[in-house]
């Protein structure tokens, strides 16, 4: 919570000159991903009447009990295309994601489109991911700074991991495997302060 704040007080600093004719830039957290204990934040900024660009970042470092794991830290840079006003209505976007995770323990019966998300429950698996993606999306206005966003995204993800026998400890018993994955690629209900 410290690490939001600092950085939505860093942005209202550096972004006092900018002019007050129009929405320029937009900070905002991802509700959905908060619902998980997980730390994120975005900054959108307004590059043209109907284009605009979308920073977020997630980060997690929990250790969970019973040597449950779920630690990573992502990035997903967008551009978007408005079809009305920037910050207002519908767009698409094209995304790139990277990251790193740290991952096991976590049990689940999940397996869609290729990857079997159950394998989480006896197995840790660690390494990093990188991809790309498009997305549709919608932001209503609540006030005139407030507004409320919802995205969904599918796309390509690309990932090199290690798998070691236990979520909190083990032998690795693979090593620098690679992992194609196809589906979704972002889920967002953004609360956002637009300046």
């Amino acid at each position: 919570m410290k690490l939001k704040i600092g950085f939505i007080l860093l942005c209202i600093f550096l972004l006092r000159g900018l002019p007050a004719d129009g929405q320029h830039v937009a900070v905002k957290t991802n509700v959905l991903y908060d619902a998980f204990a997980n730390v994120n934040l975005g900054l959108e900024v307004g590059l043209a009447p109907k284009w605009s660009l979308d920073v977020t970042g997630d980060f997690n470092a929990w250790t969970f009990s019973h040597g449950r794991r779920w630690k990573h830290w992502f990035v997903q840079p967008e551009a978007r295309y408005w079809f009305c006003d920037r910050f207002a209505g519908h767009f698409l976007g094209l995304h790139l994601h990277a990251g790193q995770f740290n991952v096991g323990g976590v049990d689940n019966g999940i397996s869609f489109w290729g990857t079997d998300f159950s394998k989480l429950s006896d197995y840790r698996y660690q390494g990093w991911v990188g991809g790309l993606g498009v997305g549709y999306g919608y932001s209503w206005i609540l006030g005139r700074h407030w507004n409320l966003e919802a995205e969904i995204g599918l796309g390509y993800v690309y990932a090199r991991y290690d798998r070691f026998r236990c979520a909190g400890c083990g032998e690795k018993v693979e090593t620098d495997k690679p992992h194609h994955y196809f589906g979704p690629t972002k889920a967002a209900v953004n609360l956002i302060y637009v300046f």
